[in-house]
């Protein structure tokens, strides 16, 4: 609980509010190298197309920038000269990503819109904070005129349209666990770290909220609430439907009911 209450609130994108085409695209671009250009050392390495699980995408990818994601794949399946191929994984999922974009191949989910609008109700301002330079066509693609609970008045409206602060996609000099990009959010919404909460769906996401003294919610969408846990989320949900928006402004990162 956060004595003075919550004041701001910070949102991850990719797996938290986004249904993104993300972790297909690491899966797809890996897969299409080994079976093609790097099809030399594939038996050199622990690749195999059902080793990429989502597991893998939350512990291994999940949170981090493009090339420091491409790289520690790279270095988690034993592939040699790691560092030298890094680019080009990168820039071959990068490519795979934006043809799913460009063709709509992602969605929002719903309890994550609910739950963004209920925060604003609340008088909390809000901020976008992913390490994806993808995160900001993701948030722009998404109509709140598609969900049902949002009014008339809103349906030329996106996502993208509805946060006070957007840091998503900028390039900082560490990427999380480091907080640096959660902090940087908390002053543009002019606000104390230790009087937002960030929600993450990733462990290097949890991990840097607490590195920065903020409250963390944990979202359990890859069944992974363990692990959120262990990184010590103050609250770990599958649906953001479960959490209390009314004692936000208390300080309380609480689940309906209790």
């Amino acid at each position: 609980m956060t004595p003075a209450g919550f004041r701001g609130a910070i949102f991850d994108v990719d797996g938290v509010l986004v249904d993104s085409p993300h972790e297909s695209a690491w899966r797809r671009a890996l897969h299409e190298l080994m079976d093609g250009e790097w099809s030399g050392i594939r038996d050199s390495t622990t690749w195999t197309p059902d080793a990429f699980t989502p597991q893998v995408y939350q512990q291994v990818l999940s949170g981090k920038p493009r090339l420091s994601g491409a790289r520690a794949a790279l270095e988690y399946f034993h592939v040699p000269a790691a560092a030298s191929r890094t680019a080009t994984y990168a820039a071959r999922k990068q490519q795979l990503l934006v043809h799913l974009i460009d063709a709509r191949a992602f969605v929002a989910y719903p309890d994550a819109v609910r739950f963004v609008l209920a925060v604003r109700a609340e008088g909390i301002p809000i901020a976008a904070a992913s390490s994806s330079k993808n995160a900001d066509g993701f948030l722009r693609g998404i109509s709140l005129g598609d969900f049902g609970e949002i009014d008339g008045s809103a349906a030329g409206t996106t996502l993208l349209d509805v946060f006070d602060a957007n840091l998503s996609g900028r390039d900082f000099a560490r990427g999380k666990p480091d907080p640096e990009i959660f902090l940087t959010a908390a002053a543009e919404l002019g606000v104390s770290p230790r009087s937002c909460f960030v929600v993450e769906d990733a462990v290097s996401g949890i991990l840097a909220a607490k590195a920065g003294g903020m409250a963390a919610l944990g979202v359990a969408r890859a069944g992974d609430a363990s692990a959120l846990a262990a990184a010590h989320a103050d609250l770990v949900v599958t649906s953001m439907d479960e959490v209390d928006p009314a004692r936000l402004p208390s300080g309380e990162l609480a689940v309906r009911g209790t």
